[in-house]
């Protein structure tokens, strides 16, 4: 099944960013494994994708609008349900990634815990075994349990330094598209 993606950066009033969506139907949207009702399936991947990475392209605070192009319009208008379906799904991505962001601090943290146990036996083992031995094995030792106590500290280092701002951006790129304005047109009309 391919899906006919495309940006175009219209100028709409309010909405300077516009991702277009080009689909044959309503079930092209949508993910043909999940078995909810319309308003609550996921999006089918490959439309998440393209609409997230185009939203990721412009900045967190932007105006953005989705404009769904359909080339078979059903028996009842779809704006609505696909209006609520879109904003639900990206709802539910929004409070995902929160959890996931939660659980990267609580592994943080207790990777934080481990790597400062961790350093400090390295650093009082240094001490009480070897303390002011002189040569060159108890160098080698001596650093050797410091090095491994300071490797110890990388993983809470990561998370700390890096990991977390990728997911709050993400968390903030899916709030944003759970609010944006959805509009549905029939192929022809603009």
């Amino acid at each position: 099944m391919s899906i006919l993606f495309s940006n175009i950066a219209a100028t709409d009033r309010g909405h300077p960013h516009t991702i277009s969506l080009k689909l044959r139907d309503t079930s092209q949207l949508f993910n043909s494994m999940d078995p909810s009702p319309f308003i609550e399936k996921d999006l089918d991947d490959d439309a998440e994708e393209f609409i997230v990475s185009w939203a990721q392209e412009f900045s967190p605070n932007a105006a953005i609008k989705l404009r769904i192009h359909l080339d078979h319009w059903p028996a009842e208008d779809p704006q609505e349900m696909i209006r609520t379906a879109v904003h639900n799904h990206f709802a539910h991505r929004a409070q995902i990634t929160e959890l996931e962001f939660k659980r990267l601090l609580k592994q943080g943290r207790t990777s934080l815990l481990i790597g400062l146990l961790f350093l400090a036996a390295c650093l009082f083992l240094s001490k009480m075994l070897l303390g002011h031995e002189a040569g060159t094995w108890a160098a080698v030792v001596r650093e050797s349990l410091t090095i491994a106590g300071w490797v110890a500290m990388w993983r809470p280092m990561q998370i700390y330094l890096y990991d977390w701002w990728p997911l709050l951006q993400l968390r903030r790129v899916f709030t944003n598209l759970s609010h944006m304005p959805v509009e549905v047109v029939q192929k022809g009309k603009s």
